[in-house]
């Protein structure tokens, strides 16, 4: 499947801890680059983060961003019996020593007995809902990367398309670019012989002549001869139509959809970043274009090579928005 490298997601999870919210952006990047923006209370399921969200992504520069919300604390506060005789012991303990202390105030007595356990936070509590939130966050980031990917994969499918029909028009004028170009060889030849010497048809038989063109001509074909180059552009075209339209193995089919890690990790484990992949082959497309256009043996040849560098340029640039 391809995927862009420019996304969004977004979840919440609910716990009695409270609520808790993750969003994940992301834009181009060679490698996988992670930035987390967690609030203090949170930095602890910062690994757990990295761990689940490296094994799902392969490229690009993501940010994580958390917040939380505690749950509401009750609106009818009690003190705990218990709670108030210790510190009325430990008051008259206090007073022992120190005869005009001064007795805690109500709402001290409130918080040092209610307080105190609903601003604790489990740690444990609130990875476990970064986790569950981050999974969910994930699914929707993939989806969207899925959907820009294709709307990529759509256009460099139609330049290569394109491409496809500019090797297949050069292919079929290359025996009438060979023929013209052996009947102006001959002209040339011819008169370059009769200026030099007028009488020189006289001294040089037809079948000489003959094999002295046909030597020159056949030179020439193998100095214009553009057969391979065409052959390797509609091989590696090829390749990129097999890459775009999903037949590589590392992402499977629409039913591995990322749902946690598991997916993800196998696909990057067979096959690695398709992005890059697609930049080689590029690199190897433009380089025969480049030959193409070095050995053109007329103008049409020429302006086909430019087209096609033109179009395989496109295509780089779609590509780096791809993972």
């Amino acid at each position: 499947m391809i995927r862009s490298m420019t996304g969004f997601g977004g979840a919440r999870a609910e716990s009695p801890e409270g609520t808790l919210s993750i969003e994940l952006r992301s834009v181009n990047s060679r490698y996988l680059d992670l930035n987390f923006r967690l609030p203090d209370e949170l930095r602890l399921a910062e690994g757990p983060l990295r761990e689940l969200i490296g094994q799902a992504l392969l490229r690009g520069k993501i940010d994580v961003r958390a917040s939380y919300a505690r749950a509401k604390a009750k609106t009818e506060a009690q003190i705990d019996p218990a709670y108030l005789a210790t510190v009325a012991q430990q008051l008259a303990a206090a007073r022992a020593v120190i005869p005009d202390l001064r007795a805690p105030r109500l709402s001290e007595l409130l918080n040092g007995s209610n307080g105190s356990q609903s601003d604790a936070a489990d740690p444990d509590a609130w990875t476990a809902s970064c986790l569950q939130a981050a999974r969910q966050a994930l699914e929707e980031f993939q989806s969207n990367r899925e959907r820009e990917g294709q709307r990529l994969a759509a256009v460099m499918l139609d330049c290569a398309a394109q491409a496809g029909v500019i090797v297949d028009q050069v292919e079929s004028q290359l025996p009438q670019l060979l023929a013209e170009h052996q009947e102006r060889l001959a002209n040339r030849l011819r008169e370059t012989l009769e200026a030099v010497s007028p009488e020189g048809f006289t001294q040089i038989s037809g079948a000489e002549l003959s094999a002295r063109i046909a030597q020159e001509t056949s030179l020439f074909s193998l100095r214009i001869d553009v057969a391979e180059e065409l052959s390797r552009l509609r091989s590696h075209i090829a390749e990129l139509e097999h890459l775009l339209r999903g037949g590589e193995a590392a992402s499977g089919s629409g039913k591995n959809k990322t749902k946690g890690a598991a997916p993800a990790a196998a696909a990057k484990k067979t096959a690695g970043s398709t992005g890059k992949r697609l930049d080689f082959l590029f690199q190897e497309m433009n380089r025969e274009a480049n030959t193409l256009g070095s050995k053109a043996g007329g103008l049409d040849v020429t302006r086909a090579a430019i087209d096609l560098k033109l179009l395989i340029e496109q295509m780089r640039e779609q590509a780096q928005n791809i993972e």
